[in-house]
C-alpha cells in the first residue's frame, strides 16, 4: 500500500516481455498484482512509483490494461514504450518516435462515418499529452546522443545505429502485424504524415482520453513494416529497444518527478 503522501503512480505500459524485463530488473521493490489475467507490478523506478505492466499485443488487449490501470490503480498518467514499423520518410532502423497524436488505420465505420474516424467520438486522432510527450522527446534526445554507451558497440555495428535520430508525430495502430513493401505503401498513400505504425497506441489513447488521463507513447523503430519485418525482431528487441527503453523512462521520470 502506497503511503498517504506518495503521489500517485505513473504507469509504465509495454507490449512484449522483452520491452519491460529491464524496466523490472531497475525497480528494487516490484510486486506484482494479478488482475485481469495480467501481472500489474507496482514499485519504485528511481524514487518514482509506478505500476509496469505487460499489455500484451493488439488493440483490445491494450484498451484493458489501460482500464485497468485507470480503475484499479488511479495512475496519474500512462507512457507507453515499445517498438514499431517506420513508415515516414528518413524514419529509419534505431530511430525513436514520439506520437504527439494516434490514429486506428483499420478503423472503417464508413458509410456511417468517415474513414478512420471512432464512432460517437467525432475524432479519428487521439492526441498524446504535450507535457509527457515533450519530457519523452528530451528524454530520447539526450539517451540517443550515444548509442554505443547505450546498447554497446556490437549492437550498435550489427543493426547499423550510427546517428540514430528521434521524430514527432502521427503514429497510427491497427490489429496486423504490417510486414510486406505493399501494405506499408497503402498505409503511407492513405496517411501520408503517419511516421510509424504499430498494434496498441491508439487503443490506449481513446481509453485515455475517456479518462481524461494524460498518455504518451514512445517507439523505437524496429524495422520499415516491409518484407524485411519479421528479420531478426526478437534479436532487436533483446538487444537494443530493451536499453532504449529503460533509458528513455528513466530520464523522463526524472524530468516529471515535479509533475
Amino acid at each position: 500500500m502506497q503511503a498517504s503522501s506518495e503521489p500517485a503512480p505513473i504507469a509504465i505500459v509495454g507490449a512484449m516481455h522483452e520491452e519491460i524485463a529491464a524496466l523490472l530488473a531497475a525497480m528494487p521493490d516490484e510486486a506484482p498484482v494479478r488482475v485481469a489475467g495480467r501481472e500489474f507490478w507496482r514499485g519504485h523506478l528511481d524514487g518514482t512509483p509506478v505500476v509496469v505492466v505487460l499489455s500484451r499485443i493488439g488493440k483490445v488487449a491494450a484498451a484493458t490494461t489501460a482500464t485497468v490501470l485507470a480503475e484499479r490503480f488511479g495512475v496519474r498518467a500512462l507512457l507507453f514504450t515499445g517498438v514499431a514499423g517506420g513508415l515516414g520518410t528518413g524514419v529509419n532502423v534505431g530511430d525513436v518516435v514520439v506520437a504527439d497524436a494516434l490514429l486506428q488505420h483499420d478503423m472503417d465505420a464508413s458509410p456511417l462515418f468517415p474513414r478512420h474516424e471512432v464512432p460517437l467520438t467525432g475524432r479519428a486522432r487521439f492526441d498524446a499529452d504535450a507535457p509527457l510527450s515533450n519530457a519523452l522527446m528530451q528524454a530520447a534526445t539526450q539517451a540517443l546522443a550515444d548509442p554505443a554507451a547505450l546498447v554497446g558497440a556490437a549492437a550498435q555495428a550489427e543493426f547499423g545505429l550510427q546517428a540514430p535520430r528521434v521524430h514527432r508525430g502521427l503514429v497510427i495502430s491497427g490489429d496486423r502485424f504490417v510486414c510486406t513493401a505493399h501494405e506499408s505503401q497503402a498505409l503511407r498513400d492513405a496517411l501520408p504524415d503517419a511516421l510509424a505504425v504499430e498494434m496498441e497506441g491508439a487503443a490506449l489513447a481513446q481509453v485515455c482520453h475517456d479518462y481524461s488521463l494524460p498518455f504518451a507513447m514512445v517507439r523505437t523503430i524496429s524495422d520499415r513494416a516491409d518484407d524485411t519485418a519479421h528479420t531478426d525482431f526478437p534479436r532487436f528487441v533483446a538487444a537494443v529497444a530493451s536499453h532504449y527503453s529503460l533509458a528513455i523512462v528513466r530520464h523522463s521520470l526524472r524530468a516529471l518527478a515535479g509533475r
